[in-house]
């Protein structure tokens, strides 16, 4: 995306891993990096 994230962007991941819909996982990492990860070779 070209530019670092702003923390509000936080707000939809932080929403999901407090709500009763994120209750079966366990053990994951969700990468919250605009995409970076995809293009960086990792």
């Amino acid at each position: 995306m070209k530019r670092f994230g702003d923390p509000k962007e936080l707000n939809g991941i932080i929403h999901y891993l407090a709500s009763d819909a994120s209750r079966f996982v366990t053990g994951t990492v969700i990468p919250v990096d605009g995409g970076f990860s995809s293009y960086s070779g990792v």
